[in-house]
């Protein structure tokens, strides 16, 4: 089975990456002594534990809605990044005080290329695991996947960074290079720890979908609409993989039960189209009646005219959402 088709197999390689790459790097930061080399073995402990919660997490999304969740557990992926993104910030936290300390006192560092061969060993490893991670995640609309596929990739860039500084203390015989790159690089991992904690507050806050997807959908919408028919209060959301739409469509007062319905049949079908894996809540309400203006937080001269227009072709500037 490809890991594609299977996202938890996936974490399971990301733990047996982030495993492997803790001895090499540990091992590394043992035997030269190297501030640099010991932060970048620290940030691959927080690789497993994120990897372990990602795991977590694709096991409660896998879950189907029920009862108490009737919008199914996909939250539970904006969780995992934040707590991500909260462990990141503790790791360059220790990462710039061990660096410091060694910045006041620097301290010798001894057999260097055995050092750089195993952290470019665990960089390469980081590197195509990261690149899984991160596509499957995209393809999966899976942000626990990627957001650890993106913490992987920075692991990478920071081993990458170490890798020169190390060459350039081994060249230049300057101590204290080797912390003020631990420092740098530690900030660095601090910038994507804030960007993951902000993303997962985004999402739990019911955030609307991207831009392009709104449009997708509006458009859709503008091509049902038709005499005598209006679209408003169009509301979006998403929720981990998952993401919901709701609309007030307005039909004539006189439209039969059955025309409404054939109705709202097809914008679901096109919403669905527009945007594959949306869910849609759509609600028929009457073009004639005051109260089904509501939504829109206009006058009542503003409403009055726009139900004296209710008979006019509905232009795509009309067929707009107005919340």
């Amino acid at each position: 089975m490809k890991a594609d088709s299977n996202p938890r197999r996936l974490a399971w390689v990301a733990i047996a990456a982030a495993v492997l790459t803790i001895g090499l790097k540990g091992a590394a930061a043992a035997i030269t002594g190297s501030v640099s080399l010991l932060s970048d073995a620290l940030e691959s402990t927080i690789n497993l534990t994120t990897a372990i919660m990602t795991l977590i997490v694709l096991f409660i999304v896998a879950r189907p809605a029920d009862e108490d969740h009737a919008y199914g557990h996909g939250k539970a992926e904006y969780l995992s990044s934040g707590a991500e993104g909260g462990l990141i910030l503790a790791a360059s936290g220790g990462i710039i005080f061990v660096a410091i300390r060694r910045l006041i006192n620097p301290q010798p560092v001894d057999h260097l290329d055995i050092g750089l061969i195993a952290i470019g060993l665990a960089t390469l490893i980081n590197l195509v695991v990261s690149q899984g991670l991160i596509r499957v995640g995209k393809r999966q609309r899976s942000i626990a996947l990627e957001a650890d596929g993106r913490h992987l990739m920075t692991d990478v860039l920071t081993s990458a960074g170490v890798i020169l500084g190390v060459l350039l203390v081994k060249l230049t015989g300057i101590l204290r290079l080797d912390p003020i790159i631990a420092i740098v690089f530690a900030v660095n991992i601090a910038v994507t720890g804030v960007r993951l904690i902000l993303r997962s507050a985004r999402g739990l806050m019911d955030t609307a979908l991207p831009h392009q997807d709104i449009r997708a959908i509006t458009a859709a919408l503008d091509r049902l609409v038709e005499e005598g028919v209006r679209y408003h209060a169009l509301r979006t959301r998403q929720s981990g993989a998952r993401n919901f739409a709701s609309v007030d469509i307005q039909v004539p007062g006189g439209w039969t039960v059955q025309q409404g319905h054939d109705l709202l049949e097809r914008v679901d079908l096109e919403l669905r189209k527009a945007v594959p894996g949306l869910t849609v809540f759509s609600h028929l309400e009457p073009i004639e009646d005051p109260r089904s203006w509501n939504d829109i937080q206009l006058d009542r001269p503003d409403i009055d005219q726009l139900i004296q227009q209710e008979h006019r072709p509905a232009s795509s500037g009309q067929g707009k959402a107005a919340s």
